[in-house]
């Protein structure tokens, strides 16, 4: 009989399942689906009798292991006991034996015990502030609030001297700005590299005089730093792209700017045509006043 309506409910199942996928219109997909529903209610089926079997083949050849199964089956976890325990709770035929001495208007009190969740809670709070105590005020193995500022402050400082390190090597000459803090780190890079060409203090050498108002290629601070990434092959001018970082590129071109106006003894006799960073910023806006007269 439970073969039987197992059969039924699966070709119910499967009717059903057939019915619901025809609205797709593709009568593949509502085979396949159809298939895999007999399989899957056939090898439900096949585990349960497996199932069935083993449990007859068992009691057969092993009836004391059965019994124990059933035994184990029977018992049920008795949650009324364990939460009188929890609770302390004693039953009412020891209530006389839980009654203090003294009553008031025929009303008696009882000495009922602290809950065991209670007392475990207690005294938990207890160990908790002696390991607390040990950790961090006797051996020092934790750290304390002071302790974990200043560590965390370490931490964010690290973080932010690698982002600003990253963040100058992200200059470009679209981007670079004077800035007058990296003119100190920009000297020993020009002291290393640039002097043998252009002379210690700037006044020219093998290369133009770095001192005065005459540049062969702009003297804006985008312009020399564009000088100094890609150089000018043509008058010997190395490209230091690859042999310098973009922030120590913008160091050295900051100091560059900063030697403008020094007059070194044996300066060398100017070169290009005169830049000045009025006339810089006139070019700069001719396009803006353009695009008003346009408008």
């Amino acid at each position: 009989m439970r073969f039987m309506n197992t059969l039924l409910l699966a070709a119910e199942t499967t009717t059903n399942v057939s019915e619901w996928t025809m609205g797709s219109g593709n009568i593949y997909n509502d085979m396949l689906v159809a298939a895999l529903v007999v399989v899957m209610v056939a090898l439900l089926f096949s585990a349960l009798v497996v199932n069935k079997a083993l449990k007859s083949i068992i009691s057969l050849t092993m009836p004391q292991l059965a019994t124990e199964q059933k035994v184990k089956k029977s018992r049920k976890i008795n949650w009324q006991a364990i939460g009188a325990k929890l609770l302390s709770l004693r039953p009412m035929e020891e209530e006389k034996d839980l009654e203090i001495d003294h009553e008031y208007d025929g009303i008696k009190e009882l000495d009922n015990p602290i809950p065991a969740w209670f007392n475990a809670l207690f005294y938990s709070t207890i160990t908790f502030a002696v390991v607390y105590m040990l950790v961090y005020h006797v051996f020092g193995w934790g750290l304390n609030q002071d302790q974990e500022y200043q560590r965390e402050m370490a931490i964010a400082e690290r973080e932010k001297q690698e982002y600003l390190a990253q963040a100058a090597n992200l200059i470009d000459e679209s981007t670079v700005e004077i800035d007058a803090a990296m003119a100190p780190a920009g000297q020993a890079i020009y002291t290393a590299n640039c002097a043998v060409c252009h002379g210690n203090a700037g006044e020219g050498g093998i290369g133009p005089n770095l001192t005065d108002e005459y540049w062969l290629h702009g003297g804006d601070i985008k312009d020399i730093y564009a000088v100094v990434k890609y150089g000018v092959p043509d008058k010997g001018m190395v490209p230091w792209e690859q042999t310098l970082t973009p922030g120590q590129i913008a160091e050295v071109s900051n100091y560059i700017v900063t030697l403008i106006g020094t007059n070194p003894p044996n300066a060398k006799e100017p070169q290009g045509d005169k830049f000045t960073a009025a006339a810089s910023s006139e070019v700069a806006e001719i396009p803006a006043e353009e695009e008003s007269s346009i408008e």
